[in-house]
């Protein structure tokens, strides 16, 4: 069983270790060097992170040895990305503070029982079965009807692992292409609006969060963020109690972020929550520079025991993804008056990969 560690005091000058090499690592290493932090990396592959990170390792996340080296030279551990094996976040958390906690990661890695502890707490959900087989398949759309949507139960991000359920398609094909694992049915959502709340919470309880994000999403991925929502207040007051709800259920400490939808419009405006991730966010990339602090930034400071920062937002937000190709256009973007462009370092840029952003603010 995990032990349970007291909060360790973390000062400027002192190294915490990051656990992926991904570009959300390296934001938050930068924001680490920010603030005085050092920061650690450990990864089975070089990646951006390395680049700006103090110490790296490149060992297997299995590796029990080089893990117990990497815990013995950080005051606590984060991680960038959700899909950190269990055992490595048991194995640190045996030795000192993970963050957030290795029950977090575990319920959000898994859809069934992400949504069935979503449903717990109230939150509204898509309608969802589990499936373990063609026949639990044939019965779940029966009951949730077409469209519907046939998710992975784990190692899902950016539409890999799902597959829409149409009227005339053979259900028992459509399993074959997510390579019969274990899924869950979801029914299909007339959303009007994808949205999302990034939030943090510190280990004495204390919440920020920053107002709601309004996302697009092209071929599964998500293109275009603006901030603030274009839905009502009510519904935005909602959605953040609403994840402030789930943070204090989960006894989080760190930046998450949930990926809502709203449906109906105006008055009739509802919330139902697609998932939870837990780590920094896309979605939340504006704040580098639409906000007086970071979620990266925050990430830290929720993570170290430092006081949570404002949230304050500069002006209407709009930030845009750089995706395969896209990121070729940086020397003009370069050029454009107001445009802060963030490239992630990365040297092939593949169709679907996410090379940088650009954030504009487009109102003051």
């Amino acid at each position: 069983m995990t032990r349970l560690h007291a909060q360790t005091p973390v000062a400027p000058g002192d190294t915490i270790g990051i656990l992926g090499s991904g570009q959300l690592g390296r934001m938050l290493a930068l924001a680490a060097a920010r603030l005085g932090v050092k920061v650690h990396v450990f990864c089975p592959e070089s990646g951006p992170a390395f680049d700006v990170a103090t110490t790296r390792t490149r060992a297997a996340y299995e590796d029990d040895a080089a893990l117990a080296k990497f815990a013995a030279s950080v005051k606590l551990v984060t991680y960038e990305f959700e899909n950190v094996p269990s055992h490595t976040a048991e194995f640190l958390a045996a030795r000192l503070p993970v963050h957030p906690n290795p029950g977090a990661l575990a319920t959000s890695q898994d859809r069934f029982v992400e949504k069935s502890f979503l449903n717990g707490l109230g939150v509204a959900t898509a309608p969802f079965e589990p499936i373990d087989n063609v026949a639990a398949l044939a019965r779940a759309v029966t009951k949730l009807g077409r469209p519907s949507i046939l998710k992975t139960r784990r190692f899902g991000y950016d539409g890999k692992g799902q597959a829409m359920i149409r009227r005339g398609d053979d259900p028992a094909a459509v399993y074959r292409l997510i390579g019969s694992a274990p899924a869950i049915l979801e029914g299909f959502v007339p959303f009007a609006k994808e949205v999302s709340v990034v939030a943090a919470r510190g280990a004495d309880g204390s919440f920020a969060a920053y107002d709601v994000n309004e996302n697009v999403h092209e071929n599964h991925i998500l293109s275009v963020t603006t901030a603030p929502a274009g839905i009502l207040p009510a519904t935005a007051a909602a959605a953040v109690e609403m994840t402030a709800k789930i943070l204090d259920a989960l006894d989080y400490v760190g930046v998450i972020a949930v990926e809502m939808f709203v449906v109906g419009r105006g008055v009739t405006e509802k919330l139902i929550v697609n998932e939870i991730a837990p780590r920094v966010h896309n979605s939340g990339h504006w704040t580098l520079d639409g906000s007086v602090t970071s979620q990266f930034e925050q990430h830290i400071r929720a993570i170290c025991g430092f006081p949570l920062g404002s949230t304050r937002r500069y002006g209407k937000v709009e930030m845009r993804n750089l995706i395969g190709d896209e990121v070729l256009a940086w020397r003009e973007l370069l050029r454009e008056p107001g445009a802060c462009v963030h490239l992630y370092g990365k040297h092939e840029a593949r169709p679907g990969r996410k090379m940088g952003h650009v954030t504009r603010i487009v109102e003051g």
